[in-house]
This record gives structure tokens, sequence and C-alpha cells, in this order.
């Protein structure tokens, strides 16, 4: 798996925003790569596997008052690459949320976040459909549960139902689509690991996505319809 040129760009941006951001507002937080595959099924096309790689962090801007408690204040995003780009989207999101400590091993949440994702061309009779471009408002809601010796073991459950999402054009110089009319969907997904003393951490992930669209002339032959499975395992440093 080989980065393009703008891939790398974004994952360098990404990593200087959390270089240039933790030190400043930090109080903890996480930085990772994972690495895994993803499956892509768009309309009644066979399902299409390539590798993934995801760089991901997190951070906490502000911890819950000793006092009087409240939530803490998280942010953090995710770039996604995947190796190969003409089945399969490439993707980074930015996202900020609050987290409350329920129990001493338990948190609840929700992150405010902006997914930016870029459709794969779609071939159909040895034509090229270029799709547009999606830009997407999530509203993921977080449970979080450590558990074991030391309370090192971790679990993460995510999951929201998805907005209509705004369109960007394809740059491809071929004829664009119409933009098609959001029906449903939605994104779940779990991940289990392990912390190793107090400052790493392996993970392994699994999620699944779906999006569904009107049949109209925005959606010919159902080709914006996406289920997406995803496998990824990593390791991250804790500070």
């Amino acid at each position: 798996m080989k980065p393009g040129k703008a891939d790398s760009v974004r994952i360098g941006l990404f990593l200087l925003f959390l270089s240039a951001t933790i030190p400043a507002f930090c109080q903890r937080g996480n930085v990772g790569i994972d690495v895994g595959a993803v499956s892509d099924q768009f309309a009644n096309f066979a399902p299409v596997t390539a590798g993934l790689l995801d760089v991901n962090g997190e951070f906490t801007i502000k911890q819950p008052s000793a006092k009087s408690g409240g939530p803490a204040i998280v942010a953090g995003g995710e770039v996604r690459i995947p190796s190969d780009d003409n089945n399969h989207a490439r993707e980074w999101a930015f996202y900020g949320g609050l987290m409350f400590a329920v129990h001493s091993n338990w948190s609840i949440g929700f992150d405010a976040q902006i997914r930016k994702t870029y459709m794969p061309v779609a071939m159909v009779g040895g034509q090229i459909f270029p799709r547009n471009n999606m830009e997407l408002f999530q509203l993921p809601l977080v449970v979080r549960y450590k558990f074991g010796p030391a309370k090192r073991v971790f679990f993460e459950a995510k999951g929201e139902p998805e907005f209509t999402p705004h369109w960007k054009t394809s740059v491809s110089t071929a004829v664009a689509l119409p933009n098609p009319g959001f029906d449903h969907g939605y994104t779940l997904r779990g991940s289990l690991g392990y912390t190793f003393n107090k400052w790493y951490y392996v993970r392994a992930s699994y999620e699944t996505r779906y999006f569904k669209f009107a049949s109209t002339s925005g959606n010919p032959n159902d080709l914006y319809n996406w289920k997406s499975n995803l496998v990824t395992g990593g390791v991250g440093i804790k500070f």
C-alpha cells in the first residue's frame, strides 16, 4: 500500500495539526495507525476488497472538573487511504465532542463530525460515470468501557444515522452524474483493544456502513447505493 502525493499531504497536514495543537491544548490523547481491509459494494455489482491505511488521533481539550464533574471535551480526526482508489473511497474527518463518565469503567458521549468522502468512479458498459464526492455531517453516539486487570482492556462502540450529504462535483473531466436524492444510511463501528503500561496500545476494529439513494435520474442503475465493511488492526501511542 503506497499513498499518493495528495494522500501523503493529507496525512502530513493531519499529523501537523495534531503536533501543533496537542502541546498547546491537550491534557490527554492518542495517535494510532491501523491497517486492514475494506470491502465495498456499489449498486448490485460484486463486492470489491482492498487494503486500507487509517491514521487517526484524539485528544482531550478539557477534563471534567474535580469538584463539579461535567463532561470532558475531546477533539480528533482520521485519514483513510485505500490501496485501490479506483474502486474505494478516500476519506478524511475531523470532530469535536463531549464524553461523560457514568461509572468508573463506563463513559458515554457524542461527536459532531465533518467527513469528506472522495467517491470512486463507476464503470458501466465500458463507460465512465464519475460519482460526486460527499461531505457528511455526522453525530455518532460513543460508548466506552474499560475492564480487566488495571482496566487495560478497552471497548468502544460508535453508531449514527447518516444525514443528507452535501455534494461536491468530482474533478474528473468526464460527464458528471446529477446529485441523487438521499433515502437513508447508517454507520456502526466497534473496537476492542489492550493498553500496555501507560504509553502503548493495540486495537482491532470492525465497521459497517450503508447508504441508499432514491432510484431516480440522479442515481442511474443505483450507482450511488453503497455498502462498506471495514476490518482493521493497529498500534497507537497514548500520552
